[in-house]
Formats: structure tokens, C-alpha cells, sequence
């Protein structure tokens, strides 16, 4: 068994195809079948379920599959550690919520690379959930996310408090009819979906006349049209937003944490550690 042989049944295990698995790592379909079942020989067991529309792991497979990425990873760490320059450099993935991006973090970003050129930077955007599963499966060196994360399994580097508020069009000129406003809202598992629903729920209203969006540009559009009201942090009020309405909401209900979270047992780069002084240095 070789870590190629791991590599190849991890890909094939998150794309769900063997045909996918090999355009996916560029080789031929009929060595990733062949290093397949010659690893299932070695094992004595099947890894997969194979039906018409592609493959699903069994339950060994499962298992066997959370032991050979924790092998992967362990690997590819033991590489960057080895090979770690004496200033940062290298590849550097960071994700971040949307939300995040609106106030002092691309002059940061645009900062961070003017003084460490050798960095190459990935930004992923994200949900905070999405973001979330990306860093514990080791897709990513580190993410900001928003609202309460518990995990054992993670190092908070930075934390800041935002201020949210009740964001309406331009010209509304008293507080809105909680129980007559339409809100516009991100899906679910969204933290400041969550807030205004426990808001509302205090008011003894249900969260129901609601138009979803997954864009934060959609969403402030609709909101600066007047077709809806959103919950959102203040830092998202700038450009052609910067006028958009606002209100204040209850004091228990006022702040969000933001914070950039890593894996504890992530190696953590001089260009992240680098990256990390930065941002606590000039803010978000």
C-alpha cells in the first residue's frame, strides 16, 4: 500500500465517481480501477458500493477513509515542515465569510502581500458552516467564521466583536412593523438568520415572510430597493450601501464574534503565523 494508493481512493471517495476521480487527478480511468481493487485485495474487504450513478463508501470504507486523509494530511504537514523557508512563503488558503470582507480586510490582504511576496494566497468564500468543515478536513490553513464556534479541535488566533443592525432602505423613516416586515435572509445555518430568528421569537413572532438569498450583493440590493429588511453587521454598510437605513436592535442581540480559527494539530506556517500578526495588527 502507497500513499498514491490512498490518495487515489480519498478522491475517489469524495467525488462519488471512479471517472471523476481520474480526470480530477489527470490519470488514466483504468489505473485508478486497477490501484482500486488491488488496494481492496490488500484490505480482504470493499471499500465502496457500486451502482449505475457512481460509487458510495461502505461502512469499513468510512472508516478506512477517515484513516487514510488523517494519513494524507499527516504527510503533506511532514513535507511543509521539512521545507518550511526562513520567511514566509508558499502556498497560504484562507477562508473567510462574506460579510468579512466589507470592511478593513482586502487593504490588509493587499498589505500582507506587498510585504510577503513569496506567499502565494487562496481566499475562499464561505458560509461560516461550509468554512467550518473546510479547515476540519484540512482544506484549508485557516477561516474566519461568525457567531459561536465550539470545537476542541481548534486554536482561535483572532477574535473581534461586530455590531449588527436592522438595515432597511435609505429613506424608511421610523422603525419598521416587526410583524409586517419581509426580511431578506441567507440560507440556512446562518448566524444572523439565527439571531433575528431568536429576536423575532422574543417579540412573539415566527420568522416566516422571508425571500432567501446566498449573495450579499443581492441581498443588500433587495434591501436598498425596499422589498425587504435584512440583520446584518454595520462593517457591510460602505460603497453604494454606505446610505442604506438603520436601526438599532436589543442589546442581547446586538454583537457577533468574528475569529480566524485553525485545526490545533495543523502545522501553522511562518507565512499564517505572518498573515495572523497582520490582521491582529490592522483589524478586519
Amino acid at each position: 500500500m502507497e500513499l498514491t494508493d490512498l490518495k487515489i481512493f480519498v478522491s475517489i471517495a469524495n467525488e462519488g465517481s471512479v471517472s471523476r476521480a481520474a480526470e480530477r487527478l489527470d490519470y488514466v480511468q483504468s489505473n485508478v480501477t486497477a490501484r482500486l481493487r488491488k488496494l481492496e485485495s490488500e484490505l480482504g474487504v470493499s471499500l465502496f458500493h457500486r451502482h449505475p450513478k457512481g460509487v458510495t463508501l461502505t461502512e469499513k470504507g468510512q472508516v478506512f477513509c477517515d484513516y487514510a486523509s488523517a494519513i494524507l494530511n499527516m504527510a503533506e504537514e511532514a513535507v511543509k515542515v521539512v521545507q518550511e523557508p526562513a520567511e514566509p512563503g508558499g502556498s497560504l488558503t484562507i477562508g473567510i465569510v462574506e460579510t468579512g470582507t466589507c470592511g478593513n480586510f482586502m487593504n490588509a490582504l493587499a498589505d500582507f502581500q506587498t510585504r510577503y511576496p513569496a506567499v502565494s494566497l487562496s481566499l475562499s468564500i464561505g458560509t461560516s458552516a461550509e468554512l467550518l468543515t473546510k479547515v476540519l478536513h484540512h482544506q484549508l490553513d485557516g477561516a474566519f467564521v461568525t457567531g459561536n464556534i465550539p470545537s476542541s479541535q481548534l486554536i482561535f488566533d483572532y477574535s473581534t466583536q461586530d455590531e449588527l443592525a436592522l438595515l432597511t432602505r435609505q429613506d424608511t423613516p421610523t422603525f419598521p412593523k416587526l410583524a409586517e416586515t419581509r426580511w431578506a435572509i441567507f440560507p440556512k445555518d446562518c448566524p444572523f438568520r439565527s439571531i433575528l430568528q431568536g429576536w423575532l421569537r422574543d417579540e412573539g413572532i415566527a420568522l416566516t415572510n422571508i425571500i432567501e438569498i446566498s449573495s450579499l450583493e443581492a441581498l443588500l440590493s433587495c434591501v436598498r430597493s425596499g422589498l425587504a429588511c435584512t440583520l446584518l453587521p454595520r462593517s457591510v454598510l460602505t460603497g453604494e450601501y454606505k446610505h442604506l437605513g438603520t436601526f438599532p436592535v436589543p442589546e442581547r442581540f446586538r454583537f457577533i464574534n468574528t475569529s480566524l480559527i485553525r485545526r490545533k494539530d495543523r502545522f501553522a506556517s511562518k507565512a499564517f503565523m505572518a498573515f495572523v500578526e497582520m490582521i491582529a495588527s490592522t483589524g478586519l
